[in-house]
């Protein structure tokens, strides 16, 4: 879906995971190019620093695409303020204004191979960052919940206009199947042999706490409109953005049959172990929640759904009691999660109460290490 709504502009930072085995599993790969020959930018980073390697590219784009404005101006004589206005000013917040800025690039390099000096050479070297560039880091929970968390942290709190997809499968899958910070409650993993005995981090709502970061809670095989609807929102907001989509996997104990994954994510959103949401600070702005709960409430119970997955199952034969215990306990994480997110999403907003989204940050968050 990434690929195909921004590939053509995608430039991706990749933690090293199951993500990154299938994105760069050389000599094939599932990225391509279009039929203009745009396709996605794609690194793969070690597991510790990717969020911190993402955020590198788009502190160089920026840098880039500000070196090429002042290179357009300075050529303004030879180029005409009207044609540099156009660039400058180009609304590039759809398909349309992206197409339209690409005619003006390609006519902008045009015009610079008639112009013999040092700016019109640097700024063909550069001009291509004229074009709106959508960066996005991918990767984990192992990644985002637990060795990368600081540096995810940092880079959402930068305030800088990156994109971050985290493909939960609520378990380190690529390394063997080790507990992370995303692994539920009573779900069996290694270092977790009896089952987890603590809750889920909440990733998303220590995110919406900053309240200018872009938040949705997706899972595709139980609603893929929401999921649609979260991806472009996320990549047009002009600040950070964070994805959380349920990620389904072999180590969760599941028929690898076609349609079974699906399957168990609409089980697992319908008894509200994983719920589907999306907060705009733009909302904010305007007066709206900022929030949406687009789950609805559950209709069936978190017990059921655990019982379908090898992962839960197994606990009610090595230690049935502390199956019945957890499985209790994870009922009340799911009634008390879906009560806390029902009441802030039905929280009334008024104009004032909403921050302002994030405008380019200040120098001192680019020095930070």
């Amino acid at each position: 879906m990434l690929s195909q709504l921004f590939g053509d502009r995608a430039v991706i930072a990749n933690a090293t995971g199951c993500s990154s085995i299938y994105g760069g599993n050389l000599p094939t790969t599932p990225y391509t190019t279009n039929k203009c020959g745009r396709g996605p930018t794609w690194c793969n980073s070690l597991f510790e620093d990717n969020a911190e390697f993402g955020l590198g590219f788009r502190v160089s784009i920026d840098k880039q695409k500000e070196f090429a404005e002042e290179l357009l101006k300075k050529l303004a004589p030879q180029l005409g303020d009207q044609f540099i206005t156009e660039i400058l000013l180009a609304d590039q917040s759809d398909e349309a204004g992206i197409h339209d800025q690409r005619e003006r690039v390609v006519a902008l390099k045009e015009k610079l191979k008639s112009i013999d000096s040092p700016e019109a050479k640097l700024l063909l070297g550069v001009a291509d960052q004229l074009v709106k560039k959508s960066v996005w880091i991918l990767g984990g929970d192992g990644w985002a919940y637990d060795i990368g968390y600081g540096g995810l942290d940092h880079v959402l709190a930068s305030g800088r206009n990156i994109n971050v997809l985290v493909m939960d499968t609520e378990v380190y899958s690529n390394t063997g199947g080790q507990m992370s910070k995303a692994t539920p409650r009573g779900a069996i993993a290694k270092f977790a042999a009896g089952g987890k005995p603590s809750g889920k981090k909440d990733l998303g709502l220590i995110a919406m706490s900053y309240g200018n970061i872009y938040v949705a809670s997706v899972a595709m095989g139980a609603k893929d409109e929401h999921t649609l609807k979260a991806f472009i929102e996320a990549e047009s907001f002009p600040g950070p953005s964070l994805i959380i989509a349920y990620s389904h996997c072999i180590a969760h104990g599941i028929a690898l049959d076609q349609g079974v994954g699906a399957r168990q994510q609409k089980l697992m959103v319908e008894s509200g172990q994983w719920l589907l949401y999306r907060y705009d600070p733009r909302r904010a702005e305007r007066g709206e929640n900022p929030l949406q709960l687009d789950s609805s409430a559950a209709k069936s119970k978190v017990k059921d759904f655990m019982l379908t997955e090898n992962r839960f199952k197994m606990l009610t034969k090595s230690k049935p009691d502390d199956a019945k215990k957890f499985f209790a306990q994870a009922q009340v994480d799911a009634d008390r999660r879906w009560k806390f997110y029902q009441s802030m999403a039905a929280r009334e907003t008024k104009p004032d109460d909403g921050q302002p989204i994030a405008s380019k940050p200040s120098a001192t968050v680019d020095q930070q290490p």
